[in-house]
């Protein structure tokens, strides 16, 4: 990939105040190669640590980011880190949700299938980015990071960005029975296959969190990551690959 090549992002359309700013990164526009291919910014997954940082480098400089991320140890749980001009505080390096209340602290989380779920108060005095795997999402990620933030839910704006799509998420029955369990309406975002297993629909059980929890503002959750392999590294669809972020911050 040429250096002259911009990082390629998406730009989120919703909700959220002036003030704040957010990004999603595709694939396209970094130096790593092979599966890895091209702009991976998981230093987790085998790819070349140089090409790592100069993936994460380009970012920072295609979005102008008033910092580097606060990058963290993801590990499908319901750890929320906070951040302030200094880094973290009020927990450790591994969490799966990351809030920060001024300018100078960039959230960030990594994906490829799970769904990224970024938080903007409208009022422009915080913001918030979770990773909601189905792990993390059955386990109340969602619910652990609007707790934390301590905003009036109605007050806050949410986007889902590009995960793995109903079509490509198989599921066995004890998935579909950890989420029924804890609430009968997930049942709606699955759909049995002939295999005797289960479609899930991330971006539907993510949508019914957030309006049990009161957050009405609502946008994206229409793209998959699986069926894109031009712009979106896939775990489910190719095993070994690379990571995209998703990336909040107060201007």
């Amino acid at each position: 990939m040429s250096a002259s090549t911009p990082c390629e992002v998406l730009t989120p359309q919703w909700a959220a105040p002036p003030r704040v700013r957010a990004a999603f990164t595709l694939r396209r526009g970094g130096v790593s190669a092979g599966p890895y291919a091209s702009l991976n910014v998981g230093a987790h997954v085998g790819d070349a640590p140089d090409a790592v940082h100069e993936n994460r480098r380009r970012v920072g400089e295609r979005l102008a980011l008033p910092a580097p991320p606060a990058w963290i140890e993801q590990v499908h749980g319901v750890g929320v880190l906070e951040l302030d001009a200094r880094g973290a505080r009020g927990g450790g390096p591994a969490a799966d949700a990351v809030i920060a209340r001024g300018p100078g602290e960039v959230c960030v989380i990594q994906v490829a299938d799970c769904l990224p779920v970024l938080f903007a108060d409208t009022g422009g005095s915080a913001v918030a980015a979770a990773h909601a795997g189905w792990r993390g999402l059955c386990a109340g990620v969602l619910e652990a990071t609007v707790n934390r933030l301590g905003v009036d839910p109605g007050a806050l704006a949410a986007w889902l960005g590009p995960a793995i799509g109903a079509r490509h998420f198989e599921v066995g029955a004890e998935v579909r029975a950890a989420f029924v369990t804890r609430d009968a309406e997930a049942a709606m975002a699955f759909a049995p296959n002939e295999r005797g297993r289960w479609q899930c629909d991330l971006v539907a059980l993510a949508r019914q969190r957030l309006h049990a929890l009161g957050v009405g503002a609502v946008a994206g959750g229409e793209w998959c990551t699986y069926a894109d392999p031009a712009r979106f590294f896939s775990y489910r669809r190719d095993g070994q690959c690379g990571r995209m972020a998703a990336l909040i911050w107060l201007a």
